[in-house]
């Protein structure tokens, strides 16, 4: 391995310890729920899920799990 290599996975690692490098702005991701899977979506600091309770009330058990998991990483929080 190349020193250019070792020196860019050191950084990586520096880099992943420090988590208030990254803020989220917009991505996809797939819910597990305790019956379905569910399409959960972050974008311009909007949350939107494929679920009906979703739909009925604007947030959901599973948006709301997503931003504890982020805590600290998404864009709307600077």
């Amino acid at each position: 391995m190349d020193s250019g290599m070792v020196s860019k996975i050191e950084k990586a690692r520096l880099y992943s310890q420090e988590k208030d490098r990254v803020k989220f702005v917009r991505f996809t991701v797939l819910f597990r729920g305790g019956h379905d899977t569910h399409t959960v979506e972050y974008v311009d600091g909007k949350w939107q899920c494929g679920c009906r309770f979703f739909a009925q009330r604007g947030v959901c058990s599973h948006t709301m799990a997503m931003e504890r998991i982020l805590e600290g990483m998404l864009a709307d929080e600077v």
